[in-house]
Order: structure tokens, then C-alpha cells, then sequence
């Protein structure tokens, strides 16, 4: 009778996260929605850097000038949009989105399933809500103008909610049809060198 090399008690190395293989079409859908959430993530940290910028500028021209300036506060609130819209769908596909599971961590792994599925299904429903009635408030106030931009159309600020919406929808269904992302070991975790 052959012995193996091994131990039954010897530990086993486990795969790295996300190290099952994935067929072609699941690997390219997952690297398109890296690029998406990669975009994602350049359109919300190039906003919030410009909001960085434009409010102290805002700040000085009022005081240290002594004339204010009309367009910093809008085009912060407007760049505030876009970096909420984008970040809060990056934050649904990464999974850092605010959520309470003390109740869920506490059940049978049966019943998590089914409430992390209804989870996923009024997720599916806000960020529905947020296609169509978005859609429509753009379309309803495309041809309005705001005051401190007047080339700028009402309805390209709102832009960001439809467009938002889409994106998480995008994310929901790749979780649904492929899973969650795998999970990338955070270089500041790592042991020093």
C-alpha cells in the first residue's frame, strides 16, 4: 500500500481568492467591469480633487480678494454629484457600502443566501428607479440653463443619477452572473519588506 508523502494532519494550501478558473466570457465580462470600475473611480477622484481646488480658491477670492466669485460653490455642488453617483456605485461592486448583517451573520447559511438575494433585488430596484426617473428628469430640464453656466444644460447636470444607475445595475448583474469580484490584497496590509 502506497503512503503519501504527506501528513492527513499537514495543512493544505488553499488557493488564492479568486483563483477558481472563470471561462472566457465570465474573464472578459470581469475585465470589462474592472475598466468600468476603474473609470468610475478616475471620474470620482478627479472630481473630488477639482472640488479640493476650486473651494479654497472660492475661500480666497471672497475674503483675501474681497470679490467673490459666483461659480465655485456651483461647480462644487454640481462635481459633488458626479463624485457621489460614481463612488456609490463603486462602493456597491467593492462591497463597502453601508449595510447592517448582524442579523444575517447570525442565521444558517440557507437563509443568508435568500436574504443577500433580496438584497441584490432592492438594490436592483433603486438603481432601476434611478435609470428611468433620472432619465427623465434629465429629459425634463435638458433645454434649462443654469445661471453661473449658462452654456451648461439643467439636464447634463443631472446626467450622473441615470448614468449612476446604469453602472450599479452593470455591477449587480455581474455579482449575479459571475460573483463578486475577487478580493485584491490591500499593499498596505502587506508585511514590510
Amino acid at each position: 500500500m502506497a503512503r503519501s508523502l504527506e501528513s492527513p494532519t499537514s495543512p493544505q494550501p488553499s488557493p488564492p481568492p479568486g483563483a477558481e478558473r472563470e471561462s472566457e466570457g465570465a474573464l472578459a465580462l470581469r475585465r470589462a467591469m474592472d475598466m468600468l470600475y476603474w473609470a468610475c473611480a478616475i471620474v470620482a477622484g478627479t472630481a473630488l480633487v477639482v472640488i479640493s481646488l476650486i473651494v479654497p480658491y472660492g475661500v480666497y477670492a471672497r475674503y483675501a480678494l474681497g470679490s467673490a466669485a459666483s461659480w465655485p460653490e456651483p461647480m462644487a455642488i454640481l462635481l459633488s454629484v458626479v463624485l457621489t453617483f460614481a463612488g456609490a456605485a463603486m462602493g456597491v461592486r467593492s462591497g463597502i457600502h453601508m449595510r447592517v448583517t448582524v442579523l444575517r451573520d447570525a442565521l444558517p447559511r440557507g437563509p443568508q443566501i435568500a436574504i443577500d438575494l433580496f438584497a441584490e433585488a432592492l438594490l436592483t430596484l433603486i438603481a432601476g428607479f434611478m435609470v428611468v426617473w433620472g432619465a427623465k428628469l434629465c429629459a425634463a430640464t435638458w433645454h434649462q440653463v443654469i445661471a453661473e453656466f449658462p452654456l451648461l444644460s439643467t439636464g447634463v447636470t443631472y446626467l450622473p443619477i441615470p448614468i449612476g444607475g446604469a453602472v450599479t445595475l452593470l455591477f449587480i448583474a455581474e455579482r449575479l452572473l459571475i460573483g463578486r469580484p475577487p478580493v485584491r490584497e490591500d499593499w498596505r496590509m502587506a508585511p514590510p519588506d
